[in-house]
């Protein structure tokens, strides 16, 4: 199995709303966008699927020189490898692949962020970084596209933390600000032991609200020179709305329940994402 075949078997395993946004991508595209994938996916591995927290230090460690090794020398792992040329073909920035490892590292020592501020700044490395290194893949004119990125991937993360709020008090984690527990009247306690509450559920309604303004402003950023050049995240961000709203939809159960799209309904999505923003192109050209 050779380097493309490795990420593109990581994405396609994954179930990942990205997987689903690849497909309309030409190969070299494809081949460099599931390399990032990838690297993402084995960096967050290492910490989620390591209980002990030496080792996931040790693991991060290795990915921190497999990152200078991409860029300096020559990396030994398949998803090095494959980042190696997509990082030579599309000049993407090592400090970003360093800025995502320090954002999984979080994960390590921080289970509660107090306020939205702080929370801010590990959205921005584990999923804001991850979309400013995807528009240099898909091709962007204007630099207000990496506005546009940054606030997408804020958006992103919001609507993982929210769809994966029970699933991360399993590990201890809670995401959602403290200061907005507070604000709302619910417990801690309530969140780790998948206690459901009205207080919960306007918690939820104001964050999915919070989540839904930065889908907003991240669409009002993007300029129409580049929209179509940016269909995979058109096609994520369609995904993940979909996603928030089943997760508004579920109401307290989302801390008992995994909330996920089949793959059908995925595809489904990001084929109709893909027609509509066809159409819509074709009539930009026009004018």
């Amino acid at each position: 199995m050779n380097p493309h075949q490795y990420c593109a078997e990581k994405a396609a395993s994954s179930g990942s709303s990205f997987y689903y946004a690849f497909k309309f991508l030409p190969p070299r595209k494809r081949e460099a966008i599931q390399a990032l994938y990838a690297f993402c996916r084995e960096v967050d591995d290492a910490v989620d699927n390591v209980s002990d927290p030496a080792a996931a230090a040790a693991r991060l460690a290795f990915w921190r020189g497999e990152v200078e090794e991409v860029f300096g020398g020559r990396p030994q792992h398949p998803v090095g490898q494959a980042l190696a040329e997509a990082c030579t073909h599309f000049q993407l920035d090592k400090a970003y692949f360093l800025e995502i490892i320090d954002g999984v590292e979080m994960d390590l020592h921080t289970h509660r962020y107090e306020s939205f501020s702080d929370l801010q700044l590990y959205c921005y490395r584990v999923a804001s970084v991850v979309g400013l290194l995807s528009i240099e893949i898909f091709g962007y004119g204007d630099r207000g596209t990496r506005k546009y990125a940054h606030k997408l991937g804020i958006a992103f993360q919001l609507t993982n933390i929210l769809r994966d709020v029970g699933e991360d008090a399993g590990r201890g984690r809670i995401y959602i600000p403290q200061e907005d527990l507070r604000a709302h009247g619910v417990a801690e306690g309530d969140i780790l032991e998948g206690q459901p509450s009205e207080a919960f559920s306007r918690l939820m309604d104001f964050e999915i609200d919070r989540a839904l303004d930065y889908y907003r402003q991240a669409l009002e950023e993007l300029p129409e020179c580049d929209r179509y050049n940016q269909l995979p995240g058109l096609i994520m961000a369609a995904i993940y709305r979909k996603t928030l709203q089943e997760v508004a939809e579920a109401e307290e159960s989302v801390l008992r329940h995994e909330i996920r799209l089949t793959p059908l309904r995925k595809f489904w999505i990001a084929w109709r994402t893909y027609r509509e923003e066809r159409k819509r192109a074709k009539r930009v050209a026009k004018h």
